[in-house]
């Protein structure tokens, strides 16, 4: 079973922010993830910074893509993005067309989708595919179960890289021991903490424990 990477998310107001936290925990993730707020809130101007203070780093651009996706794609890959992400309720045609201009999409599972459709992107040669607890649903009470795991079990079955994102510490890592997991992404976990360097350290020696 392969070592799940680890994606640090930058969920933050401005870039300033992310520039603060990034440049601690850089070295030691795996992959970069712009985040959608910072995206809507700084643009290509964060993708193309943290590009130039990473240049070998894989850089996700998590855009959450519904419509226009060769211009949203070709403008994410122009600003230093690898992938890109679409909402798993685009249309084929939307997630077909950024598969033009990014190296990969990654389509996030909110809400209510199929294994019917899982089987149709798959057809479209999508290879990832990010599983989610919500930070709503988290808010609202709702954790990590079973169920969860199936689904992704059952997407890993299909042939998905499947990466996992929502509420993650190390401690719930050892939920996930039996799944071959792509990455797990990781936004406050690492960047709320007190010392994110420390936090990022604590979830690449668990992964390593477990998967290594």
């Amino acid at each position: 079973m392969i070592q799940p990477n680890l994606q640090i998310a930058l969920y933050h107001n401005s870039l300033a922010e992310a520039l603060e936290d990034i440049e601690q925990v850089g070295k030691i993730v795996d992959t970069i993830e712009v985040g959608t707020i910072l995206c809507l809130q700084e643009g290509k101007k964060a993708i193309r910074c943290i590009r130039e203070l990473f240049p070998d780093k894989q850089i996700v651009a998590d855009t959450k893509c519904a419509d226009a996706g060769r211009t949203v794609a070709r403008n994410v890959a122009d600003a230093g993005a690898d992938v890109m992400t679409v909402i798993c309720c685009a249309s084929l045609a939307t997630m077909e067309a950024a598969q033009t201009q990014v190296k990969q999409i990654q389509i996030e599972l909110y809400g209510d989708w199929t294994f019917e459709q899982a089987e149709k992107w798959l057809k479209l040669g999508i290879e990832q595919a990010i599983y989610h607890q919500s930070r709503d649903s988290l808010l609202a009470g709702e954790s990590w179960g079973e169920k969860d795991l199936e689904k992704v079990e059952q997407l890993v079955e299909l042939g998905f890289k499947v990466s996992v994102t929502g509420g993650l510490s190390p401690e719930i890592l050892p939920l996930f021991k039996d799944l071959s997991i792509y990455s797990f992404i990781v936004g406050r976990g690492i960047t709320a903490s007190k010392e994110p360097l420390l936090a990022a350290e604590r979830f690449k020696t668990e992964i390593a424990r477990i998967w290594g």
